[in-house]
This record gives structure tokens, sequence and C-alpha cells, in this order.
């Protein structure tokens, strides 16, 4: 008889060590998602964030469309693109995918040119 009056509390026990597994696995899959998922994105986003707010006249970018070119003027929130000769587009800053700093591209150009005179002497 003893037996049938302890069943509830037999059971009560087993039942909260069984609840601690689900939320111990559920707790690791919050975890991995943050750490694989959500903070690299969070990173790119706020590296693509300065990226875009340091575009300075002369620097070399690219759109998100594809559209290559060297930046003319920078209005708050309106970058101006010379695309070729006398063509030039105005874009939203949101819409650079890439930019290469003017003072990258004259270290480029010099390497190149170093390059370019060591190949030459042989």
């Amino acid at each position: 008889m003893n037996l049938l009056l302890n069943l509830p509390l037999i059971q009560a026990t087993g039942g909260i060590a069984g609840m601690s597994t689900p939320i111990i696995t559920f707790a690791l899959v919050i975890g991995i998602f943050y750490f694989l998922i959500i903070r690299p994105q969070n990173k790119k986003q706020k590296e693509t964030k300065a990226m875009i707010e340091s575009v300075e006249k002369g620097d070399k970018v690219t759109t998100i469309g594809g559209l290559r070119g060297t930046v003319e003027s920078v209005k708050d929130n309106i970058v101006s693109i010379r695309v070729y000769n006398d063509v030039k587009i105005d874009f939203n800053k949101s819409a650079l995918s890439e930019v290469v700093k003017a003072k990258q591209n004259q270290k480029v150009a010099e390497i190149s040119e170093e390059t370019d005179k060591k190949s030459k002497k042989k």
C-alpha cells in the first residue's frame, strides 16, 4: 500500500531530471547559432558600415550592381562616381559594395612600376 502512495512522488522527481536535458540542448543550439551565424553577420555589418562612412574623393569603388569607377564627390548619403571620361553617375552610399582607398591605389601603382622596371632590366 505504501508503494501506491509514493508513486506520484517518484514520478515527480523523474520528471524534473527529464526536463533538464531539453533545456540544456536548447541552450546549446542557441549558443551555436549565435557564434556561427549571428555574431559573424553583425561583425560584417559593422565593417561594411565603416567602409561606406569612410568613402572619400579619389577612392576606387564598386557598386552592388558591378559598376566600377572613381569617387568624384560625397554629399550626405549620395556618392558621385566617374565611370568614364565625363560620365558621372550618382548613387546612394548603401549601393557601394567595395571601396579601395586612393592611398592604396598609389601604393599598388608604385609596386607595379617597380616590378615593371625590374622585369625590363632583366
